[in-house]
């Protein structure tokens, strides 16, 4: 097989006007803006978000953020990519290769928003990697993570970009797949 056949097959190849999914990495805080600028144009746009409250000097405020932030969903025809990235909000457009999976793990993640199970962003922590202490009496200490125990999380994964969303449930819930 040649070089430029094995390329070809290697990309994905989209009909002219098929409606695929895009991932829009956004400038710094511009998920928001980037939503609202889809919409305005009629793209499918998807911005999962999650509650958070705050405490300002005895007030309690509740306003929602990105779950995954700097990140945007799209579906949108390729032809239309331009027109997103002339929006000024999108850092880089990247193209899903999967796009059924993608599609599946995006929908579990929904689908967990949607619910009424609390739904928070994981950091990337595995056995072996090196962390600092954040707060209480051993705030600024370093070390590397041996073991992760503790309550019953299921990360629900984005793989195309490398992180999950977390949910607490009770052992009993869940089935070996």
């Amino acid at each position: 097989m040649s070089d430029t056949a094995e390329m070809v097959s290697e990309q994905t190849i989209s009909k002219p006007g098929e409606i695929l999914w895009f991932v829009a990495h956004t400038r710094p805080r511009c998920e928001k803006k980037l939503s609202e600028f889809c919409l305005r144009e009629n793209y499918l746009v998807t911005l999962p978000v999650i509650k958070s409250v705050k405490k300002y000097r005895g007030k309690t405020v509740v306003f929602e953020k990105p779950l995954f932030p700097g990140y945007v969903f799209l579906q949108i025809t390729a032809a239309t990519r331009q027109k997103v990235y002339q929006s000024d909000y999108v850092a880089n457009l990247l193209d899903v290769v999967d796009q059924s999976l993608f599609e599946q793990q995006l929908n579990d993640i929904l689908l967990a928003l949607d619910s009424e199970v609390e739904v928070y962003l994981v950091p990337t922590i595995k056995t072996g990697t090196k962390v600092r202490i954040k707060s209480g009496p051993l705030r600024g200490c370093e070390g590397v993570v041996e073991q992760r125990k503790g309550l019953v999380e299921v990360f629900l994964r984005l793989d195309f970009i490398g992180q999950a969303a977390a949910v607490r449930m009770d052992a009993g819930e869940l089935e070996l797949c």
